[in-house]
């Protein structure tokens, strides 16, 4: 049926997610779609074949997404099957950053050999003491699948919770505790004693953590940045250290300048690292996969609006193409001269991209199928019957 390449070791969970007859290994020749985790595919050639590619897991910079939109390759995510996993160590290093724990651990491990071992933990201790978290202030920075479930998550352990998203979802809003009070990002920076970032690397975030944003926050304060180590400014980071208005830095993003540095604890990408956060996101990124190649819905796409309706009808056409004016009646002329009715049709946009959803009471002829192809700003067009 379909032959689905892997470039990277995939749970075997995704396994009971293919239909019979589907051909998922790393061996497969001109794939119908590709599924991934970190891999980097921005020299990866694009065969024609190519449909989709499914990253398992939220980030998708290994993935050259310009140049999958302009094939009409669609590129799923996984938002939220790694969520758990990313709010655990989340909450992990809310703990790091209140409590010396590490120095201190690292500290005893110089003790092996001490008599009066007992003795010497005692006295040398009081060097590590540190400060809950319970009636502290955390701001969330992103109130995505996981900054929503940290959010909540700290609100449970008695921290005065701030979140902000310009973009909140109405999904998450529902989600979220209704001790968490959604505020401005200068109200977050302002109030907040440990403040963790949840957005993607843009270019409008990128460095979004720079010297004028920590002159901005709280003496003392913790910032944990497991997203992206773009996001923050590593030189205002090492600064902000230094100064003391950072106390801590944590991040999961390990880098040169960051690694043994005072006060900075680099964590080598474990957010997602669990069992059940691998099955979670090889599932979601083999269903995505499926439902897109047998019946061309989209869902979790990051260059392509999600646009899903379910099969009931003889046929159907669906349509990548531009989001200018006049595409959608084009298209719809085409079928119509052809005496087709059109039972449904669904047509939503991402930014200069759309697509479309026709379902048909009867399957279109090569010629009518080709006629549409031909038309000015249609990128891809597939039939189902």
């Amino acid at each position: 049926m379909a032959k689905i390449l892997k470039l990277n070791e995939i749970s075997e969970v995704a396994n009971k997610e293919f239909p019979a007859g589907y051909e998922f290994s790393a061996d497969v020749k001109a794939p119908d779609g590709i599924m991934l985790r970190s891999f980097n595919m921005h020299e990866y050639p694009l065969n024609d074949e190519l449909l989709a590619v499914a990253r398992a897991g939220a980030g998708t910079n290994n993935i050259p997404i310009p140049a999958c939109t302009e094939k009409g390759i669609v590129v799923f995510n996984t938002p939220g099957a790694n969520a758990n996993a990313v709010k655990e160590l989340v909450i992990c290093e809310l703990f790091l950053g209140g409590r010396k724990i590490v120095d201190a651990i690292e500290w005893v491990k110089t003790l092996k050999g001490t008599e009066g071992l007992s003795k010497a933990v005692e006295k040398g201790k009081s060097k590590f003491v540190g400060h809950e978290i319970t009636g502290k202030t955390l701001g969330v920075i992103g109130l995505g699948a996981i900054g929503v479930a940290v959010a909540n998550a700290a609100a449970g352990l008695g921290m005065k919770v701030l979140g902000y998203d310009p973009y909140l979802s109405v999904s998450g809003a529902l989600h979220l505790d209704t001790r968490v009070e959604v505020v401005g990002l200068e109200t977050v920076l302002k109030n907040a004693n440990f403040i963790t970032v949840h957005v993607p690397l843009t270019p409008d975030t990128e460095k979004m953590f720079n010297a004028d944003t920590f002159a901005k926050m709280k003496d003392g304060s913790v910032l944990i940045n497991n997203s992206r180590g773009e996001l923050a400014d590593s030189a205002a980071v090492l600064a902000a250290v230094e100064s003391g208005k950072l106390e801590r830095y944590i991040t999961d993003f390990p880098s040169d300048d960051l690694i043994g540095a005072k006060n900075v604890i680099c964590v080598p990408h474990l957010g997602a690292s669990t069992p059940e956060a691998e099955d979670n996101c090889a599932a979601m990124a083999a269903r995505e996969l499926v439902d897109y190649i047998e019946n061309g819905n989209i869902t979790h796409s990051v260059n392509f609006p999600d646009v899903c309706a379910p099969r009931a009808s003889a046929a159907r056409v669906c349509v990548m193409h531009e989001n200018v004016e006049g595409v959608i009646s084009k298209i719809t002329s085409a079928v119509s001269a052809a005496g087709i009715n059109i039972a449904n049709l669904l047509d939503k946009s991402k930014k200069d991209k759309a697509y479309m959803i026709l379902d048909l009471d009867s399957k279109p002829s090569d010629k009518v199928v080709k006629e549409i192809e031909a038309l000015d700003k249609v990128i891809r067009v597939r039939v189902f019957a």
